[in-house]
């Protein structure tokens, strides 16, 4: 009996998806600036992470959504604030624009930054949104970095302003200051950590459970296996070659299918040994715990993600849930990204802005904000009365939600 002799063994079609953090670009070390991550390169890595994980994306846009609210609400007797609200800088930007581009950046990177523009006279105020992967701390601790590409750092290509509230005269004759918005962490100084920090090892495992099931469908969901060979390879390069235009044409993807190549003989033994695993309800179970993960981690709710809506679409919950991030997670943001903004508008401009507020909404109501209070009272068979001038006021001038005006 002729004893088969294995020329060549190789894994091919072994396609696992990326590294979630991997940045394939060099980086640069200065003493001019505090590193933001072990080699400077956080904001991209947490920025690539955000573009690769479905759910993690959707609550970083509900979340900043939700914070920038819907507008504003301002003193009337004070035309000044409504002006700046429509109209906060010289490209157009209305400031709600402003805020919510605060609000994306401090939520996916625990940073934000606010540039504020104004002249000797203070005649005039315009805020613009830095984004956050542009900005470094510089090694005083009292300026802003500002880079178009920190992989590649040239000093003469950056800019640097003050932190507020130290204003400084720029080229152009303008003062300028930019405001650093940060979350709070323990050991953690000149940047800010986003509360999602815990998560992100739970977010590569939804990224990489998403790769997978693309895989198989790349795959038309075919068996992964060995494949044996029978082949002559005269040496271990002409096994490989082999081996590779084998993997071209029959692979597939995702791999886990080896093949072997043995000493032909008379007859071709080549054939397919499949290896069949049935592990999708443990893929499924990962999947739907990371994504339960990734929310806690996030301080978030389900049902303001969207996760919720295929078992059935709960306006009361929803609701309920957004009354419990209103008050835990969206005023307590927008308190704090409002208060320098308020501060500087009273500083600059000399105009009292302690009336300037966000306005908030829910996602849905239960009753139109055009009813009454008699009405809504009546819908919901409690005693009303029509005659009552307590219950005349319609619903959006009661409720906090609907504010645009302070007489």
């Amino acid at each position: 009996m002729e004893q088969n002799r294995t020329k060549s063994a190789v894994a091919v079609g072994d396609r696992s998806p990326e590294p979630l953090f991997a940045i394939s670009r060099r980086t640069v070390r200065s003493d001019k600036f505090w590193r933001w991550g072990d080699d400077n390169m956080l904001p991209y890595a947490l920025s690539l992470m955000s573009r690769r994980s479905t759910t993690h994306r959707r609550i970083i846009n509900d979340k900043a959504d939700y914070i920038a609210g819907k507008g504003f609400s301002f003193d009337e007797r004070l035309p000044l604030l409504g002006r700046m609200a429509g109209r906060i800088n010289g490209d157009g930007e209305s400031l709600r624009t402003v805020m919510s581009r605060l609000a994306f950046d401090k939520s996916l990177m625990g940073n934000a930054f606010l540039e504020a523009v104004t002249d000797e006279k203070r005649s005039f105020l315009s805020l613009y949104h830095q984004d956050a992967s542009r900005c470094r701390i510089a090694r005083d601790g009292r300026h802003v970095m500002l880079h178009h590409d920190w992989s590649a750092f040239n000093p003469d290509e950056a800019r640097t302003l003050p932190l507020y509230p130290l204003f400084e005269k720029q080229g152009d004759g303008s003062m300028r200051t930019v405001i650093h918005y940060k979350e709070y962490e323990p050991m953690f100084t000149h940047y800010g950590v986003p509360k999602y920090i815990a998560g992100m090892g739970v977010s590569a495992i939804a990224y990489k459970t998403d790769c997978w099931n693309i895989a198989r469908l790349d795959n038309s969901f075919q068996l992964s296996g060995v494949m044996m060979l029978d082949a002559t390879a005269d040496s271990e390069a002409e096994a490989e070659r082999i081996v590779r235009m084998a993997e071209q044409r029959f692979a597939g993807n995702p791999g886990q299918v080896m093949f072997v190549i043995k000493e032909g003989s008379e007859t071709d033994n080549s054939r397919f040994i499949p290896i069949e695993a049935r592990n999708e309800g443990d893929w499924s179970a990962l999947h739907e715990q990371a994504t339960s993960d990734i929310v806690i981690a996030h301080s978030w709710f389900r049902s303001l993600s969207g996760l919720d809506y295929s078992s059935g679409f709960s306006s009361e919950r929803i609701l309920h849930e957004y009354e419990v991030a209103l008050n835990t997670v969206i005023l307590a943001e927008q308190e704090e990204l409002m208060e320098p903004v308020k501060s500087l508008i009273s500083e600059v401009t000399g105009v009292d802005a302690s009336s300037l507020e966000i306005v908030n909404r829910p996602p849905t109501r239960s009753k139109p904000i055009y009813m009454k209070v008699w009405e809504a009272r009546k819908a919901d068979g409690l005693e009303f009365d029509p005659d009552d001038e307590r219950q005349q006021p319609y619903l959006s001038q009661i409720t906090k939600y609907n504010i645009t005006r302070i007489d």
